[in-house]
């Protein structure tokens, strides 16, 4: 996805993947991919997460990108994760940052075999960024590009 963020403390924009057995397998046995998780307060970082059994919240495996010139919010990035039977590689404007495999897991159990669905929202405060403050700028939004969604034959 083609994507520029938005910016300001308490502000939470996503660009993520749940379990479609999320109604049999609740959150954080269906699985959840994040392909873009952004705090607000520092939007020169950008984190892509895994949650699943074992490892989920605080005990996600996450990894962070930082541009060292730039922020999200100034400029289009593309945000992009290749997902297959043993691997997820996360990636911004087309570098891999990030590969995660079922060893990476430790033991832990590799919920990723199966279909998801995707989700894009802006949220307002929360455990993750903290809450907005008088400096947040309102209104919000996070502007789309484009999606596309491939899937290897």
């Amino acid at each position: 996805a083609r994507i520029k963020t938005t910016h300001g403390p308490g502000i939470w924009p996503a660009f993520w993947m749940m379990g479609a057995n999320i109604d049999s397998k609740p959150w954080p046995q269906c699985g959840e991919i994040d392909i873009l998780e952004q705090k607000g307060q520092e939007p020169h970082i950008t984190y892509s997460t895994i949650h699943g059994p074992g490892y989920a919240g605080g005990s996600s495996i996450a990894k962070m990108f930082s541009l060292e010139n730039d922020r999200f919010d100034n400029n289009f990035h593309i945000y992009a994760v290749e997902w297959g039977t043993d691997f997820i590689d996360f990636y911004v404007d087309d570098f891999l940052f990030h590969r995660i495999t079922p060893e990476t897991l430790k033991g832990k159990e590799w919920v990723f075999n199966q279909p998801f669905y995707i989700l894009l929202n802006v949220a307002i405060g929360g455990n993750y960024v903290g809450f907005p403050t008088t400096g947040t700028p309102f209104p919000q939004s996070m502007v789309v590009d484009y999606i596309k969604v491939y899937k290897q034959l």
